[in-house]
C-alpha cells in the first residue's frame, strides 16, 4: 500500500513540483524531529499526500525553512511544515509499525520485527494521543489477516477493510468536513489495496502468498477488470474530494488524484505484459 499516491511529474509545472517536494521534505524533517532517524526511514508518499490535502482544506500557518539532510547533504533545500505535518508524521510511524508487526506475524520477517521494535516507544505515545486511529489500524490488520487465513477471494471484503483503515487516518478531527473526508479516505484505501494486489499478483502466485486476484489473473480481460474496479473506487474518492472547499495546493492534488496514481497502474500493466510475452 505504500508508494502508489505519487505525482505525475511531467504534467506538473516546475513551481508545483517544488511545492510538492518541499512538503515531502517537510514530512521527512518532521519525522526526524519527532521520531529520529528510525522514524525518518518510514517516510511515504501517502502521508505526504495526506499532509497536502488536509493542509489545503484547513489552511494552517505554514513554516518555510531551509536545511540539509542525509539525502541532500551538500546543498540546502526548502521544506515546509505545519500542524498537519506533525499529525502526518505520527500517522506515518503508527502505520509503519503495525504493518511491520503484521509482516512479522505473517512472514516471520526479522528485519521488519527489528525495525518495529525500534519504533515501539514512540508508537505507545502516539497510541495514547490518537486511540481511535490506532484502534482502527489494529482491527483492520486483524481483519485482513482473517481474510488471508480464510482465503477470501472477494475483492470488496479486504479492500473495504483497507478503506476503513485509511478513512481513520484522513479523519484528523470531528468537524463539518469529517463525513466527506471519511468517505474519501475509505475509497482511496480500497483503491490502494486493489492496486497493490494487482501490482503483486504474479509475485504472490510465484511465492504462494495470498492475493485476491490469484484466480482471476490468468483469465482473459483481467487487466480491464482491475482497471474497472480501480476506476470505480477513484471516481467515488474524487466525488468526495470535490466536495471539499480546497483552493490551496489544488492543482497538485488534482495531478495526483487524476493522473499520478494511474501512472503506477500503467507501470504495473506494462511490466506484466512484458513478462508474460517473454514467457510465451
Amino acid at each position: 500500500m505504500f508508494g502508489y499516491i505519487v505525482v505525475n511529474k511531467p504534467e506538473m509545472k516546475v513551481k508545483e513540483f517544488d511545492y510538492y517536494r518541499s512538503f515531502y521534505c517537510g514530512l521527512c524533517h518532521e519525522l526526524s524531529t519527532r521520531h529520529g532517524l528510525k522514524g525518518q526511514i518510514s517516510l511515504s508518499y501517502e502521508m505526504t499526500f495526506l499532509t497536502l490535502l488536509l493542509s489545503g482544506l484547513y489552511e494552517p500557518r505554514v513554516r518555510k525553512a531551509e536545511g540539509r539532510c542525509v539525502v541532500h547533504p551538500v546543498g540546502k533545500h526548502v521544506f515546509r511544515v505545519d500542524e498537519i505535518t506533525e499529525y502526518a508524521a505520527d500517522m506515518n510511524v503508527l502505520l509503519t509499525y503495525y504493518k511491520c508487526m503484521d509482516d512479522w506475524k505473517d512472514e516471520k520477517n526479522l528485519l521488519r520485527r527489528g525495525y518495529a521494535g525500534t519504533l515501539g516507544g514512540r508508537v505507545k505515545k502516539i497510541e495514547e494521543a490518537y486511540p481511535r486511529q490506532a484502534g482502527t489500524i489494529r482491527e483492520s490488520l486483524r481483519e485482513l489477516a482473517e481474510c488471508e487465513k480464510n482465503g477470501t477471494m472477494s475483492p470488496d471484503i479486504p479492500a473495504g477493510t483497507s478503506g476503513r483503515m485509511m478513512s481513520a487516518l484522513f479523519l484528523m478531527k470531528e468537524d463539518s468536513w469529517a463525513p466527506a473526508l471519511s468517505r474519501f479516505g475509505f475509497y482511496l484505501g480500497k483503491f490502494l489495496y486493489l492496486l497493490d494486489a494487482f501490482d503483486d499478483v504474479d509475485k504472490d502466485i510465484k511465492r504462494g502468498n495470498y492475493n485476491i486476484f490469484k484466480e482471476k489473473s490468468a483469465e482473459e480481460g483481467f487487466e480491464e477488470y482491475v482497471k474497472g474496479l480501480l476506476t470505480m473506487m477513484m471516481a467515488e474518492a474524487c466525488r468526495e474530494y470535490e466536495r471539499l472547499p480546497i483552493i490551496r495546493y489544488k492543482s497538485i492534488l488534482d495531478n495526483i488524484l487524476y493522473s499520478g496514481v494511474w501512472t503506477r497502474f500503467l507501470t504495473a500493466s506494462e511490466r506484466r505484459r512484458k513478462e508474460h510475452s517473454e514467457k510465451s
